[in-house]
């Protein structure tokens, strides 16, 4: 339930704190006075939009707060799905700063606009006389049926695992399209593999390549320097080695009369044997020299397929090759994987819908149950309110596919007089029928809800003396399952009330603003006087008043 409602900078409210009763709360005032302006506020915290043009004073901001006793578990299983801290005492806040920024807060904790709506509908319902065109929405039409059907538990799992069908769907839908697309291109990449696996390419080969071939393209050259080489070094009259042999024999003559003669003669002899090593190493590698034009013809192919390759995928080197290989190897391996994951998808699906059929025909056979229940409680609810003909009829039929709901479409058909066949309610009741109708709808709803708050914004439109008590004792009955709060301007329902609240003007400093005070017993008597004949009641209208009060003044 709401307990206290605090209101600053909002409309024609500078400052406003109301504390309301568990049972039936009674609001009435002057037309104008603002007791709608307290809704608009109410409707803050629980998720509407908001426009600083409706601030107070445009220099400050708006603040909206209200405590809420709750021990629904439900609603604590909400709060938790938020990360939301659940208390016995819940606190909802809405501040909106003058550059209309907004923020929201439960408990105290920043949360969206969408949670703050998505809890405060489980909190309070807002019923107002231009709420009775949602009485021909046929959602609203088939959330009647299931608030008595009382099988919210399977439709949870219903809508549970529908969302879960259709979500599957959607990723089947999304493999599908890839894999037509994959396969349209299947047939190219497949040629693009087998021509990069036939190529056969290894890492290092073309360097390998590229040297050899500039070594065989040069061979004579290459030949002739070693060749020229060797001769100078072993085999020429004047060649290196036989003179090098001379000098050291002519050392080796003298070494012995100075170290330093012994000590250059090991240094020559070093030389040469060195020489000597790279002498016969050039004569071995000029004779593994050879000029093979048939090498240079296949290392030419090799090489050519290579650069075509490289060309042809951009790419400088063979290791990016092999990576695109490897790559549309991948991408063919996955299209077969894709095929066997759509086909157990579409197995999967096939599974799902079943469930869900099964689920349906059990919503619609509660729903069936349900139908003639709803009928005969809100006849009799009709009855109490006034309208002794009135009837309703509630039409079920089937859709082609499964929905978020089943497979039910509920139409909702209204006669409020004896001979008149049922029709449309959006199309046959008048302002006043809908509005005892609703009342009808929702006082049955009460019963099967956990729904803490209800506020009738005033749906007594169109009645007046004993249709308005009536109307008033079933408003008086609701108080039972939950609190009331009824915005009024009959006095037969606002004398029903267990708190009665008085909106008023307050004109001063050429500024208009609106308060709410509670009314004692004997201002009540006076308010309700006021109500039934003016501004100033006479005795027989204090009398009735008093009577309408039961005498409780």
């Amino acid at each position: 339930m709401l307990q206290k409602l605090s209101i600053r900078n909002y409309a024609l409210i500078d400052s406003v704190d109301l504390e309301l009763d568990k049972g039936l709360n009674i609001i009435t005032g002057e037309t104008g006075a603002g007791k709608s302006i307290m809704l608009g506020a109410l409707s803050l915290i629980l998720g509407q939009r908001a426009e600083t043009k409706y601030f107070f004073n445009q220099d400050k901001k708006c603040i909206i707060e209200g405590w809420f006793l709750l021990a629904d578990k439900q609603l604590q299983s909400l709060f938790e799905e938020n990360d939301l801290d659940f208390y016995k005492e819940n606190t909802l806040r809405r501040e909106i700063s003058t550059d209309g920024k907004s923020r929201a807060f439960i408990n105290d904790t920043p949360v969206t606009l969408t949670v703050m709506k998505q809890i405060g509908e489980r909190l309070i319902d807002i019923h107002s006389q231009h709420a009775t065109l949602e009485i021909s929405d046929p959602s609203f039409q088939l959330s009647v049926v299931d608030t008595l059907a009382d099988h919210q538990s399977l439709l949870t799992d219903y809508r549970t695992k529908f969302k879960q069908y259709k979500q599957q769907q959607q990723h089947l839908t999304e493999l599908q399209t890839k894999a037509n697309e994959a396969r349209n291109k299947q047939d190219y990449e497949q040629f693009l593999f087998n021509e990069l696996e036939s190529a056969n390419l290894k890492n290092d080969e073309q360097e390998k390549h590229e040297t050899e071939l500039q070594m065989l393209n040069n061979a004579e050259s290459i030949k002739r320097s070693l060749l020229t080489g060797f001769n100078l070094l072993s085999e020429q009259e004047t060649a290196v080695l036989p003179i090098l042999k001379e000098v050291v024999g002519m050392l080796q003559g003298i070494e012995k009369f100075n170290p330093a003669y012994e000590a250059l003669s090991d240094r020559l002899r070093s030389a040469l044997i060195e020489l000597k090593d790279i002498a016969a190493e050039t004569s071995a590698l000029e004779e593994h020299i050879v000029f093979n034009p048939s090498r240079i013809e296949e290392i030419n192919v090799r090489l050519d397929l290579i650069y075509s390759l490289q060309q042809k995928h951009r790419v400088n080197n063979i290791e990016e090759l092999l990576s695109i290989q490897n790559q549309i190897s991948d991408n063919l391996a996955n299209l077969l994987g894709s095929d066997e994951e759509i086909e157990r998808l579409i197995k999967a699906l096939e599974l799902m819908h079943a469930d869900l059929e099964k689920m349906a025909v059990k919503l619609t056979a509660n729903r069936s149950k349900a139908i003639l229940t709803t009928e005969a409680s809100v006849g009799k609810v009709l009855q109490k309110v006034g309208m002794p003909n009135a009837k309703i009829k509630i039409e079920q039929s089937a859709t082609a596919e499964l929905n978020k709901d089943g497979k039910d479409l509920i139409s909702l058909l209204f006669s409020a007089n004896s001979g008149q066949p049922p029709a449309p309610v959006g199309k046959v009741a008048s302002g006043g029928e809908l509005s005892r109708l609703m009342l009808a709808i929702k006082s049955i709803m009460a019963k099967h809800t956990s729904l803490p708050t209800l506020i009738f914004d005033e749906i007594d439109t169109g009645i007046s003396g004993e249709t308005a008590l009536r109307v008033g004792d079933v408003i008086g009955e609701l108080e039972e399952n939950m609190q009331v709060i009824c915005i009024t301007h009959l006095p037969q329902i606002a004398a029903k009330g267990d708190a009665h609240y008085f909106v008023y003007k307050n004109e001063q400093s050429e500024r208009t603003t609106t308060g709410i005070r509670k009314l004692g017993n004997a201002d009540r008597v006076n308010a309700i006087a006021e109500m039934l004949s003016g501004k100033t009641p006479g005795i027989s209208a204090m009398e009735n008043a008093k009577d309408l009060l039961g005498y409780k003044n």
